[in-house]
């Protein structure tokens, strides 16, 4: 609205569709509100007006409804419906449905401002912006056919017996039209806002996309972990118990062997067929431990300390087991903190503490090595931090130079 284009668009007459079409359907509405509640109250005293009643406390609905198509004159952000599914088929279902939603009640309410006093400011806003230009821009032709070309009302206000006059009001009619164009634009936008945010809110929108996508992402971790634990499960039972029977029938073979170049190279091939499933196993853990999946996480992280080239000592206190994803986060991030502090901490000895309370998973990894870790030096840490966050947990490193580091992880379960 800004520069002149805007009188050579569309827009002045999608606003002033927007209103005259505000009217007409505000006059609807209130006539229909009115007339229905009228009835209903008489007839409730014999009950008969009671579904009346109810069908005025639904009224914004269908009122909501049309004010969402005539959105799309002036916005064209869609405004999608903000109601539920009822649970079940039928009216009772549906009625009672709609009379627990909070949003039924908000479109009531626009209702019966709609029919009570926004329709009435678009026809003021049509007649002050649009019919009165029109009608002193109209002022030669009503003089020449009304008037008989000797005089004619302006406005109704003041009579116009020259020609030159009612020129000049035609003229003055234009500029007010011109300007008109832009007070019904606001006015239009104003109005689709108000609209906008009392029955199709933006923030409700953003809200429940916020929650699907939070849905959607906790779909997508669990479907991760349950492939995690697929490959697991495939690899244990099947290469890997193939990878048994092969070392057990090299070991046989060697054994029966006379010495000399055959048994050599039996016995170097049972070497590596244990060096591959040593390898096998170590992978398998790493996927997916089975301690973890069958015993829980206090079991798994004892297995990784005493794994660890690190003493470490284990303070958990947990009452039960935790949802899958965040014990496998939870197992992954003290599995890549104790292998940095092998790595990297030059630490004597390491601490793992932590419980489950008020909802949330509190973990502690301390060492009291050299200090002056770096998160985003390429510690592994980063992705520990994308795999908690994506369960809405948070972690945060501690590590002064000279020593101690501690890392805190807190997950919502």
């Amino acid at each position: 609205m800004s520069g002149p284009g805007f009188l050579r668009s569309s827009w002045p007459w999608r606003s002033a569709g927007y209103l005259l079409t505000g009217v007409l359907t505000g006059a609807v509405a209130l006539v229909g509100i009115v007339a229905t509640a009228a009835v209903g109250g008489v007839l409730s005293l014999v009950l008969v007006g009671l579904p009346l009643l109810v069908a005025v406390a639904l009224a914004g609905i269908p009122v909501a409804r049309v004010e969402r198509r005539r959105l799309r004159l002036i916005d064209r952000d869609p405004a999608p419906e903000q109601h539920q599914a009822p649970a079940a088929e039928g009216l009772w279902s549906w009625s009672s449905t709609r009379l627990r939603e909070r949003a039924t009640w908000r479109e009531l309410g626009y209702a019966l401002l709609f029919a009570g006093l926004l329709w009435p400011v678009d026809a003021l806003a049509l007649m002050v912006g649009l019919l009165l230009p029109l009608s002193m821009t109209a002022a030669p032709l009503l003089m020449a056919t009304v008037g008989g070309g000797q005089e004619t009302k302006v406005l109704k206000l003041w009579t116009v017996t020259t020609w030159p006059t009612a020129f000049g009001v035609a003229v003055l009619g234009l500029v007010l039209l011109a300007l008109g164009a832009y007070a019904l634009g606001v006015v239009a936008g104003a109005r689709a806002e108000l609209t906008r945010l009392l029955i199709a809110p933006r923030e409700g929108d953003l809200g429940a996309k916020v929650v699907e996508l939070t849905r959607s992402r906790v779909r997508l971790v669990d479907a991760f972990e349950a492939e995690r634990r697929r490959i697991e499960r495939d690899l244990h039972d099947g290469a890997q118990q193939r990878l048994v029977a092969l070392t057990m029938t090299l070991g046989l073979a060697r054994l029966d062997a006379p010495p000399g170049p055959v048994a050599d190279q039996l016995a170097k091939a049972h070497e590596e067929a244990g060096k591959v499933l040593a390898e096998l196993r170590e992978l398998i853990h790493g996927i997916h431990p089975k301690v973890l999946a069958d015993y829980g996480l206090h079991a798994a992280v004892t297995d990784a300390a005493d794994r660890s080239a690190v003493p470490v000592d284990v303070d958990l206190e947990l009452s039960g087991r935790l949802p899958q994803a965040v014990e496998t986060a939870a197992y992954f991030v003290v599995c890549e903190a104790l292998a940095n502090i092998a790595k990297h901490s030059g630490a004597g000895r390491a601490e793992v503490s932590g419980g489950h309370r008020d909802g949330r998973l509190f973990l502690w990894i301390r060492d009291d090595g050299r200090g002056g870790a770096d998160a985003g030096a390429g510690s592994g840490l980063t992705g520990l931090a994308d795999r908690v966050s994506v369960l809405d947990g948070r972690l945060s490193l501690s590590s002064p130079p000279g020593g101690p580091t501690l890392l805190r992880v807190e997950i919502p379960c």
